[in-house]
């Protein structure tokens, strides 16, 4: 069982449901997009973490301190400035194909895109396919709640 603190946890809301109340038509399309390549690299259906996560797949981590807690091998929110995607290893040896991808901004582990318009879809699911691989040691694919 997680340890308290860990607040995003998976639920049993439906995905497609919040995928359909995503108000911006490109948005929703961008993310249905998104998670269909996701879906695809990790062969996990999609599941609603807190109230504006879908993660694939799961993971345990465990910080120096002892604390635990599980979460998406890859996943996707679509905040109010941009679409993000959470690439749990980071970008540091990625700068080849950051320079291809197009129009994007990164963090330690997520990746902000305002659409997909913007980058190139075979970079990017070079990306997410490279992030699944990254990951799957670590993978348990079912969370403990």
């Amino acid at each position: 069982m997680t340890m308290a603190g860990n607040k995003t946890q998976p639920t049993d809301a439906s995905v497609e449901a919040f995928l359909a109340a995503i108000p911006d038509p490109v948005r929703r399309e961008d993310c249905r997009r998104v998670a269909a390549m996701m879906q695809a690299a990790t062969g996990a259906p999609p599941v609603m973490w807190g109230a504006a996560i879908v993660g694939f797949g799961c993971y345990r981590y465990t910080y120096a301190s002892g604390r635990t807690g599980d979460w998406p091998v890859i996943g996707f929110s679509p905040r109010k400035n941009d679409l993000t995607l959470y690439l749990m290893p980071g970008f540091e040896q990625h700068a080849d194909r950051l320079a291809r991808l197009g129009r994007h901004k990164t963090g330690k582990s997520c990746l902000y895109l305002k659409k997909l318009a913007d980058v190139d879809l075979a970079v990017l699911r070079d990306l997410v396919e490279w992030s699944v691989q990254a990951m799957a040691p670590q993978r348990i694919d079912t969370p403990s709640r």
